[in-house]
């Protein structure tokens, strides 16, 4: 081991040449492959690669004491000497024999105590000399993201690094996620944990847990226990609180925020189950064959904001679910209000015929819970419906700028717009290209839809926001379209979504991925060269490489070409 006054100096040198390299863009190679692409890597001629020593240790020059930098250090130490990878197509290096062996790679974390939260800092310089490999982020968790890198610049049997790489990479947008649905149909635990340790490998940090709808209400609460015992599926099928501090914790352990969302006042028929005094229209047919839609889809149920026990409950299922979680956003939903869902209450009826109006009981259900989530220190996330919603919305008077952040996803860059043109803080779901559930037809039955002889459904697959959306749609859309540059920075960033009427855990992997590593990257480091062009050309090699290690890591990653295709380069692009 070096001497710490050593290793200092390698820091402040390896820190100087960074601030030089990092406006080089044109010298950034695509030789070695790296996902998501960092913003700037450069890697020195004669293009060399040394042996990993079989004592190879990951270390930090000064004692720290947080439990989450230690984990990902003895992970990675163990992945990199572990893993052998085999790449589909071997890079063309020189395997130094005469350079010793890299026995170590020194982590330097200026604030390894900063918290996970929303904007921390994710930067870090990586620099793999034949000498010593150095690797210095602001935070632990620009040094995940580091650790993630160096990682993948490792392959073989006997297991080869690069040298003469040097790397400073750092987000273009804080908020990288992905929304799962866990009520329609739900996940055990080990996937949700797969589904984790796979954003961390691509650098996302949002797993946006959607944990309770109309069908189900598997989150057990201790406050409000009744909710889970009748309203998830089965006994089994639950998250228990320690369910929940595991899956907390091992997102902590790997750069992952875990956001909450309990949906409401929509999409709550399960907690009828428990209490159906406080829903309306619960277990009623979601399209009756006359008079008012009930449902978006099957499962019917409203919570009741002129019912006060309504606010009993809620307040209880948030303050529970704020002490689970500790991720200061929390996700109220308030999408997809439905007419008449809450016309079947008399209540809501007198409240009508007295001159009412539904967006009045939807700003009632605001206000009465808004100011208690703020009162928790949390950050209030809508779905943008209760602002933009045609029938039923509130003011933007009842909805502060500073407190709340509303998620779009219709109308793509036109909603966006409208969003952060009015000063709110936006995160982009839009249904149009990031919506991974797309395609694959609908689930209701008896639907006469698809008794067509002459293939006119073909274009969206039977599905309202078909068709499917492609790895190459995902990674082509500019999340920030359209926008002037105060707006844009209103942007924090986007999630992909997994909505699962039709997905379990038998195809959450292949759902998933590869299409949301074209969201990461696209999101990390962009999906434009330094000229500016779209480099979806590039990217096809490089992401059948990373799904190919993906695969070998245990992601059930689904191919995106034949293999015929990386063996033969460009044998499968079309023609311009």
């Amino acid at each position: 081991m070096k001497k710490p006054e050593t290793t200092l100096l390698l820091s402040l040198l390896f820190l100087f040449s960074c601030s030089c390299f990092a406006l080089n863009n044109a010298n950034s190679t695509t030789i070695i492959n790296v996902w998501p692409k960092p913003r700037n890597l450069t890697w020195a001629p004669p293009y060399q690669a040394i042996l990993i020593a079989s004592n190879f240790t990951i270390t930090t020059p000064t004692p720290h004491h947080n439990k989450h930098l230690s984990a990902a250090i003895t992970r990675y130490q163990n992945l990199v000497i572990s893993e052998h990878h085999h790449p589909l197509v071997p890079p063309d290096v020189n395997i130094s024999k005469s350079i010793p062996p890299l026995e170590f790679l020194i982590v330097v974390v200026q604030d390894p105590d900063a918290g996970l939260v929303h904007g921390v800092d994710e930067s870090y310089t990586l620099s793999i000399l034949p000498s010593s490999a150095i690797l210095t982020a602001n935070t632990t968790w620009g040094a995940i993201r580091g650790l993630e890198t160096f990682s993948q610049l490792v392959w073989g049997r006997p297991s080869s690094v690069a040298v003469g790489v040097r790397v400073w990479d750092s987000p273009l947008y804080a908020h990288r996620g992905i929304t799962l649905d866990t009520s329609r149909n739900y996940y055990p635990v080990k996937d949700l944990l797969r589904t984790v340790e796979a954003m961390s490998m691509n650098k996302l940090n949002v797993f946006h847990w959607h944990l309770t709808d109309a069908q189900s209400f598997p989150l057990v609460l201790p406050s409000e226990p009744s909710l889970a015992e009748k309203g998830a599926y089965a006994s089994h099928m639950v998250y228990t609180p320690e369910d929940v501090k595991t899956i907390v914790q091992f997102g902590l352990d790997h750069g992952v925020r875990v956001l909450p969302e309990i949906d409401a006042p929509g999409h709550t028929g399960s907690w009828a189950l428990a209490y159906p005094e406080i829903v309306t229209c619960a277990n009623m047919f979601w399209w009756p064959a006359s008079g008012d839609i009930l449902a978006a889809e099957p499962g019917t149920g409203h919570l009741n904001p002129l019912n006060l026990k309504t606010y009993q409950v809620l307040k209880n299922v948030i303050r529970d679910t704020a002490t689970l979680f500790p991720e200061t956003f929390y996700h109220s939903g308030a999408d997809e209000i439905i007419p008449g869902c809450w016309k079947t209450d008399p209540k809501i009826q007198k409240h009508l015929s007295d001159g009412g109006t539904l967006s009045q009981i939807l700003e009632m259900f605001i206000n009465n819970t808004l100011p208690f989530i703020l009162s928790l220190n949390r950050t209030v996330v809508y779905w943008e419906d209760v602002l933009l919603d045609e029938r039923v919305n509130v003011s933007s008077t009842i909805l502060p700028k500073e407190h709340v952040i509303l998620q779009t996803w219709r109308n793509g860059h036109n909603n966006t717009k409208r969003i952060v043109s009015l000063g709110y803080r936006t995160i982009v779901s839009s249904s149009d290209f990031y919506y991974l559930d797309c395609g694959h037809g609908d689930f209701v039955g008896n639907n006469s839809a698809y008794d067509r002889q002459n293939g006119d459904d073909k274009d969206n697959g039977g599905s309202w926001c078909g068709p499917f959306k492609t790895w190459q749609t995902i990674y082509n859309y500019d999340i920030a379209y359209g926008l002037n540059e105060e707006e844009a920075k209103l942007v924090l960033g986007g999630e992909v979504a997994l909505w699962s009427e039709q997905a379990d855990s038998t195809v959450l992997d292949a759902r998933i991925w590869p299409r949301t590593c074209a969201l990461a990257e696209s999101l990390w480091s962009g999906n434009k060269d330094e000229k500016g062009v779209k480099r979806y050309a590039e990217v096809t090699d490089r992401l059948n490489e990373w799904r190919s290690r993906m695969v070998s890591r245990g992601i059930g990653a689904e191919p995106i070409q034949p293999l015929w295709c990386v063996r033969n380069p460009g044998m499968c692009n079309t023609v311009h």
